[in-house]
């Protein structure tokens, strides 16, 4: 096992990444501080890994609450089903909430300890590579709206993140490859020699390599602990963590929420933001290839859906939540390795991005 932290102060708290934790009781109860827990999970999720944890919360009182499995059902309606669960059980300001699954379950269940009772602690149990290398990691809490992703939420830290590497193994071979959209993202906006060593090792973590996802998960998370430990509220570093994602964001709005996964949707939107970052002059042909052959390797998407028209991108990418002042903030590269927060950029630029992603073969 390897145990990370991210260092905020007197709300300091480790990640535990390693396989065979999730029944690691001495790992959990040091971070449940009274006597009752709600687990949070969902039909996929629940049936493979729920009785391990229940077995590591024996002598506490804890329930479970099984959620529908998808991106689809990251809704407000959702997330009342968990505070009628917690009302129900009638559980104190003192419980625990504990989120078992993969993205949508880990934003949902910390929205609602961020909000029952004006905010009780909770845990992240990530179940999928993206949840484990992005989402359980650094408080950021929230559920979608029809009219754009993630615009109901909240800062919200974890008591501890415990990244079972075995529940990997039973990963569709879809969401291993959308988990690796985040983890090339690291590499991409801070890290070049992790970019590196993706770019040797990439098909030892599509074979699962046990050695290599665990070294890729590290890294990931080492990365996302600095950056969030430097900047929680997202007021500027932070945003780099966000490349491809406004683009991606407008991509599965567009379409529909499950229809593309997230990283799916990130990957193609990692592709646009090197396109514009070209256009621009930061990155060269060269580096925009070595960008399309990682992505493709790891058998990602490069295009967008073609359902969707250059208005609809603009539209969309109109209501993301990085908009300051009316004005649209992209990430961006101005060279591998290193990411950057672009204000500025020109309409005519942003078009020819669009246009060429959409009708370039």
């Amino acid at each position: 096992m390897k145990t990370l932290h991210v260092e905020l102060g007197d709300r300091r708290y480790p990640i535990h990444i390693g396989p065979g934790l999730l029944g690691h009781a001495e790992l959990l109860r040091p971070h449940i501080a009274g006597r009752q827990a709600l687990v949070v999970s969902n039909t996929t999720v629940a049936p493979l890994y729920l009785e391990p944890v229940r077995a590591a919360l024996d002598g506490l009182r804890h329930e479970a609450v099984i959620l529908p499995d998808g991106e689809q059902y990251k809704t407000l309606e959702t997330l009342n089903t968990v505070f009628t669960a917690l009302l129900n059980h009638r559980f104190d300001r003192h419980c625990t909430v504990i989120a078992l699954g993969g993205g949508v379950i880990g934003d949902l269940a910390g929205l609602a300890a961020a909000c029952y009772q004006r905010g009780v602690p909770f845990i992240q149990i990530p179940t999928t590579l993206l949840a484990q290398v992005d989402s359980s990691v650094g408080g950021k809490t929230a559920v979608n709206h029809p009219l754009g992703k993630n615009m109901i939420g909240a800062f919200y830290q974890p008591q501890c993140v415990l990244a079972d590497t075995d529940t990997l193994a039973t990963l569709p071979d879809r969401e291993l490859s959308a988990g690796l959209a985040e983890v090339i993202k690291y590499g991409l906006i801070r890290d070049l020699p992790f970019l590196e060593w993706l770019e040797r090792h990439l098909e030892a973590l599509l074979a699962r390599d046990a050695t290599a996802l665990s070294e890729a998960i590290e890294r990931s998370c080492r990365n996302k602990a600095e950056i969030v430990a430097a900047d929680e509220r997202e007021t500027g570093e932070r945003a780099l963590l966000n490349l491809g994602h406004t683009f991606g964001h407008a991509i599965e709005t567009g379409v529909g929420y499950g229809e593309w996964l997230h990283g799916e949707a990130v990957a193609a939107g990692t592709v646009m933001a090197a396109d514009l970052s070209a256009r621009l002059g930061w990155l060269s042909q060269e580096c925009v290839e070595r960008v399309y052959a990682l992505l493709t390797r790891a058998r990602l998407p490069l295009k967008p859906p073609p359902t969707l028209t250059s208005g609809d991108f603009l539209r969309l990418m109109a209501v993301d939540k990085k908009i300051k002042d009316g004005q649209l903030r992209l990430i961006l590269l101005r060279a591998l390795g290193q990411g950057v927060i672009a204000c500025d950029v020109d309409a005519r630029q942003l078009h020819e991005t669009l246009d060429h992603a959409l009708t370039h073969p």
